[in-house]
């Protein structure tokens, strides 16, 4: 199921509560009556607005992650292997300079 137009509609629906609990705070600022949608006041709109655009940016970032993922799966193993190959070339280092230690006190005496 295609993830880009669910996207659109909470940023639709986001945009048209925000603008609808505007515009029922506007009626209530510049009259007496008390508006409501469907016993939503002007607050509620804005906390739905909040809620469908929190939604719809979870949805784009889980979206361009699982896009993404391969990718950073493929960043992360060519650096532990890297990390691996610097360890192994380290600990190589340090058997030769222990061989040469060892051939050095053998020549010595």
């Amino acid at each position: 199921m295609p993830v880009l137009p669910l996207i659109d509609l909470m940023i639709l629906m986001g945009s048209l509560s925000l603008v609808l609990g505007f515009g029922l705070k506007a009626i209530s600022i510049t009259t007496r009556y008390q508006p409501s949608i469907l016993g939503f006041s002007s607050i509620d709109m804005v906390i739905i607005a909040g809620i469908c655009l929190a939604f719809a940016l979870t949805l784009a970032a889980r979206t361009w992650v699982k896009l993404n993922e391969p990718r950073l799966l493929a960043f992360r193993r060519r650096a532990s292997e890297a990390e691996l190959r610097w360890q192994s070339g380290e600990l190589d280092a340090e058997k030769l300079a222990a061989e040469r230690r060892e051939r050095e006190a053998s020549a010595s005496s």
